[in-house]
């Protein structure tokens, strides 16, 4: 019961951010000039935002370790690496108030969302090397989770890492910084 609650909501949370991302991609292309404020909130807090993105990240990969049970494979703990870290940096940039630390979140970001990419196309048929190579004992595309017909873990760690990235490129245009 506990773990469906959990499997929905998060599929949500994935969904919603997977909208957002759309939307973020829509207006900085086609919109510019329209819904100006909206943009100037979202860039301004985007540190806060990518902070709470990786701590329901984190919180979500732990409850499905520790609680549901389910284990992690090993490009599930790679991703893990690179997303956990971001809770702490995002949360002392906050404290800080510190403009450089985008991108190093920027950075961590594209190689989780690189590494996750890799999970999802090797759970849709591709060839799973990687995966041999590392050779542990759980499988990198075993489905644990498959909500809404499309939504697993290694989706929702694609979405994650694509609206830190996301968040983190709009900070650097509301500060004005060259991409």
């Amino acid at each position: 019961m506990l773990i469906d609650f959990v499997n929905t909501g998060l599929a949500l949370g994935t969904i919603a951010a997977q909208a957002f991302i759309l939307f973020t991609i829509v207006w900085f292309f086609f919109l510019q000039k329209r819904n100006i404020k909206i943009m100037e909130l979202l860039g301004k807090n985007a540190v806060l935002y990518a902070g709470v993105a990786a701590l329901l990240s984190t919180l979500g990969s732990l409850f499905y370790s520790n609680v549901a049970g389910f284990a992690p494979c090993a490009l599930c703990w790679i991703q893990r690496i690179f997303m956990y870290p971001l809770v702490i940096m995002t949360g002392v940039a906050l404290a800080k108030k510190d403009h450089q630390i985008i991108d190093y979140i920027l950075s961590l970001s594209v190689v989780g969302f690189l590494v996750a990419l890799y999970h999802n196309y090797m759970n849709y048929g591709g060839v799973s090397a990687l995966c041999q190579i590392l050779s542990t004992d759980v499988s990198c595309v075993k489905r644990y989770v498959f909500e809404f017909g499309y939504i697993t873990i290694p989706v929702m760690s694609l979405t994650a890492s694509a609206l830190i990235i996301t968040l983190s490129l709009l900070y650097k245009f509301y500060h004005r910084k060259s991409f």
